[in-house]
């Protein structure tokens, strides 16, 4: 797999090359994973959260499974606060895949049964971050990722 330069600061990944697969090793999970382009781009956006935005390694969830509706679903990374309240649901995608409003979609259903109130979409080169506006029923667009906060 050739990996792209994204939009992010470069990050000093972890990499190896194991039966002929490149591996990245995400500090979250502590464990070797096979690079795939979305993985590529949840790694970034793991290390840039924690260098640039303050987050706590050990408040990230990564692949953490919930259910929707019944469903068993997978969140890329979910930033919690000191009290375990979800304060950032993330949702990746790789490179090559549009962001669109089915992505916000799909976002939006997993936050119902979560209700956190910062949403961030990214694929590595765009990236959108929301706050939700329940009361609206809406979401309000910024241009900065937020700092974590530890309230």
């Amino acid at each position: 797999m050739i990996v792209q330069p994204l939009n992010l600061p470069p990050a000093p990944l972890r990499l190896r090359t194991l039966d002929g697969k490149q591996q990245v090793f995400d500090p979250c999970r502590k464990k070797w994973i096979i690079i795939t382009p979305e993985e590529w781009v949840r790694q970034h956006l793991l290390h840039y959260l924690i260098t640039e935005k303050q987050y706590p390694q050990a408040l990230l969830a990564v692949e953490k499974t919930i259910s929707v509706n019944g469903l068993s679903k997978r969140c890329d990374i979910i930033a919690f606060n000191k009290h375990g309240k979800g304060i950032l649901l993330v949702e990746c995608k790789a490179p090559e895949v549009t962001i669109s409003q089915q992505t916000f979609d799909q976002i939006a259903r997993y936050n119902l049964s979560l209700d956190i109130d910062w949403l961030l979409v990214s694929n590595g080169l765009t990236h959108f971050c929301c706050n939700m506006n329940t009361a609206e029923q809406r979401y309000n667009f910024v241009q900065e990722i937020p700092m974590y906060k530890s309230e």
